[in-house]
């Protein structure tokens, strides 16, 4: 396994990496030699013949030739500028003079070592990938869509904070608590701010909001403000990360074997955000997205049609069979062309209605900026009360 060079990661980042990666590699070095000197003790042990330890000064200058004749630079460096060096050098010599033949040995333990050091790298890499997906979903489900979580995800201390929320995490502390609380304070700042900029009043719903209400939002958490002509924007109020947008389009392509056509199709129209969303919300509660995808090629339907309207059929039937239990028929189209009725979604916008209660709790509190027939979930409500 090859390591990342420093053009394709951050210089910072990678100089920690790789450092931290090179200090594993000497553990693992430490590691094979106290095994191997084990090995020799007991068996020089066994036969009455236990050697001493060589002289270290000695055994220090032989065994650096060594290990720089054999091992990496960067490993061979840090071994010798190690405070127990010498003591390594000893076990190394004692070796070589039980008859051990270090010019056979050594490369195997180098072997070892880059090994060690390439995986370090590469698993670092991959917290520094999916670390930021993983506290996104945690965004989603513990906060409402609104002003405080676009701000989190849009802010450019994202990265960083998203390493502090699993720092934390390590060291036993609730994060989700914490985020809960923080949203509460942070939309005491957003209605503050607002009221000195004096437009506090509640946001009007958005074009995009007012006209995705219906099956592809239901049980979804949508912000009033909902732009789907900027899909950066869009994936990022809906609480979708980039990589997982990515993992997302190349399940859908997996799924429709033989239409990649259609597969982009599905994948480049407008309401994609919303389909990425519900796969994001299913993963989250355990449900198998792939299984449910799979309903794409087994009833194609969506084929029916002129070809100017197949996008927007795709969307709908992707929607259609996230929702449906995987193996059942889909429903029926409704007539014309329109999109399918959703009554749920017609109760939550109809202005003779409340908004929905969940069963057992009062009404869900008023957040600016999430739409009014969502609600918060219940960890958003957990943190300090005003």
């Amino acid at each position: 396994m090859s390591m990342p060079t420093p053009e394709e990661r951050p210089g910072e980042a990678f100089t920690e990496a790789v450092a931290e990666a090179v200090q594993s590699s000497v553990m693992a070095f430490r590691l094979v030699m106290a095994t191997a000197d084990a090995v020799r003790r007991r068996q020089q042990k066994r036969a009455g013949k236990e050697d001493e330890l060589p002289d270290a000064e000695k055994s220090a200058a032989e065994a650096s030739e060594e290990v720089r004749k054999f091992l990496p630079d960067d490993i061979a460096a840090a071994l010798l500028e190690g405070a127990d060096w010498p003591q390594l050098a000893q076990q190394l010599m004692a070796l070589k003079r039980a008859g051990v033949d270090l010019e056979t040995m050594l490369p195997r333990v180098g072997e070892i070592t880059v090994t060690v050091r390439d995986q370090v790298v590469a698993n670092a890499e991959k917290v520094r990938r999916e670390g930021t997906e993983e506290w996104a979903k945690a965004l989603r489900e513990t906060l409402p869509a609104g002003p405080v979580r676009e701000a989190i995800l849009s802010s450019p201390a994202w990265p960083e904070m998203a390493r502090t929320m699993a720092t934390l995490n390590e060291r036993g502390v609730d994060v989700r608590a914490i985020l809960a609380s923080a949203h509460e304070e942070g939309v005491g700042v957003d209605q503050a701010v607002a009221l000195v900029l004096a437009t506090a009043e509640a946001p009007t719903p958005s074009r995009d909001a007012t006209l995705s209400y219906g099956p592809l939002t239901v049980g979804l958490d949508i912000p009033k403000d909902l732009d789907l002509g900027d899909r950066e924007r869009a994936l990022r109020q809906l609480s979708v990360a980039p990589s997982e947008n990515q993992r997302f389009a190349r399940m859908v392509r997996e799924a429709m074997p033989g239409a990649e056509r259609e597969a982009d199709l599905l994948v480049t129209a407008r309401q994609w955000p919303l389909v990425a969303a519900r796969m994001a919300d299913m993963e989250s509660k355990g449900r198998p997205v792939a299984e449910h995808l799979a309903g794409l090629s087994k009833d194609t339907s969506w084929q029916q049609g002129p070809q100017s309207q197949r996008g927007r059929r795709l969307v709908e039937a992707a929607d259609d069979a996230l929702r449906r239990p995987v193996g059942t028929a889909p429903a029926p189209a409704g007539p014309g062309p329109g999109p399918r009725v959703s009554t749920a979604a017609a109760r939550s916008t109809s202005p003779s209605v409340g908004p929905a209660r969940a069963s057992g709790k009062g009404a869900a509190p008023a957040t600016p900026g999430v739409a009014a027939h969502r609600e918060a979930g219940p960890a958003a409500r957990s943190g300090r009360r005003r």
